[in-house]
């Protein structure tokens, strides 16, 4: 015959158990160091992010012409 070890966990000890989790991940996220930001390229940020006489600008200008009604 085999013996149940009966053990009740009351609803205070299962809170202070999931609190202990969240404090637990949350203190393993933190960031050790501080992020490094990437220079910038000038010539990159200035340049042109889209193609003039591509199909998406050109059908733009052609649905913003309709008339309004």
């Amino acid at each position: 015959m085999q013996r149940r070890l009966l053990t009740t966990v009351d609803r205070r000890d299962l809170l202070r158990f999931a609190m202990g989790g969240v404090g637990a991940a949350a203190v393993s996220t933190v960031i050790r160091e501080p992020a490094t930001a990437r220079a910038v390229d000038l010539s990159e940020k200035r340049k042109a992010r889209y193609q003039a006489n591509s199909a998406e600008v050109q059908n733009v200008y052609r649905v913003n012409s309709y008339p309004t009604r």
